[in-house]
């Protein structure tokens, strides 16, 4: 495996490659991974995110997956990178972290079946699915607010090449607190099914972005928390929450809410698919302890 990211170095974008803990640029500068400034490591055309995959996921919400994956799109501005902030914006308190492996697209990729699509993949990164549920009363629908606010999609450290994505471990840390841990081996649908399903229809482009679903046990984070996503052979993604620095405008546009339904999503309900009240803390606790 290689592992592959996009730093500023001297105030410049720069590819590097990492060595131990050493970035190393194609000219020979070097500077350690602690001390760099991290870009996403690719430049997406677009951000494509499956909504159900994990069977933990799907138990939690007391649903079965649809006969085949269904998707939305995260706009390219809601991009974001390791170490970058997360902003939940003033009025705004369900901001959901959804910890996931990212789908990096290397060539262009249309019509393929799911046997042909690995070809298609330049390799995995690790992202966070954030979601700002407290538009889900009017955007469910398209999710465009939802998940595609700015800064809600952070991907990286690095693009890893050489990845076999079966059988990998994926948590998400909460403040040093395991939230999130499942394994890919649980997950419905594999990457190559992932991508050869959304190139039926949607050319895919070098740099694309496809984050693959979540595990169970989403939940809200404050202003002040540190969130990692950390999966097994391809590093960990540390990001943290601020807050805004301007309330929501409330002279345009459908305003935050706190609905069941939102309240319900957040927490680790049902409503988004059955319609109906949000189990009890006891059934969904708020925090998963690591697997000993």
């Amino acid at each position: 495996m290689r592992e592959f990211r996009r730093i500023l170095l001297d105030g410049y974008p720069v590819d590097v490659e990492r060595h131990g803990d050493t970035l190393v640029a194609g000219d020979g500068r070097e500077v350690a991974v602690d001390d760099a400034a991290h870009l996403p490591p690719t430049a997406p055309s677009k951000i494509i995110a499956v909504h159900l995959n994990y069977a933990s996921r799907t138990d939690e919400f007391m649903t079965k997956l649809p006969a085949a994956p269904t998707y939305f799109h995260k706009p390219v501005t809601a991009l974001n990178s390791h170490g970058g902030a997360v902003v939940r914006p003033q009025g705004c308190k369900w901001l959901n972290f959804e910890g996931e492996i990212v789908i990096v697209i290397g060539r262009t990729c249309r019509n393929v079946s799911p046997e042909q699509a690995g070809d298609y993949i330049a390799g995995y990164t690790v992202g966070n699915d954030y979601g700002l549920h407290d538009f889900r009363d009017t955007d469910a629908g398209s999710m465009l607010r939802v998940k595609g606010s700015d800064t809600l999609a952070p991907v990286g450290p690095g693009l890893v090449t050489g990845w076999d994505f079966r059988g990998k471990q994926i948590q998400t840390i909460v403040n040093g607190i395991v939230k999130q841990n499942d394994s890919t081996a649980n997950m419905e649908w594999d990457m190559n099914y992932l991508v050869a399903d959304i190139a039926r229809t949607i050319t895919l482009s070098p740099g694309d972005l496809l984050f693959s679903g979540t595990p169970a046990f989403s939940r809200p984070v404050e202003p002040g928390d540190v969130v990692e996503v950390e999966v097994e052979g391809l590093g960990r993604l540390t990001n943290h929450i601020v807050t805004g620095p301007t309330p929501i405008r409330t002279d345009v546009g459908a305003q935050p809410t706190e609905s069941e339904e939102v309240r319900s999503t957040a927490l680790g309900g049902d409503w988004e698919f059955r319609g109906i009240r949000t189990p009890s803390k006891d059934l969904y606790p708020s925090t998963v302890k690591e697997t000993e």
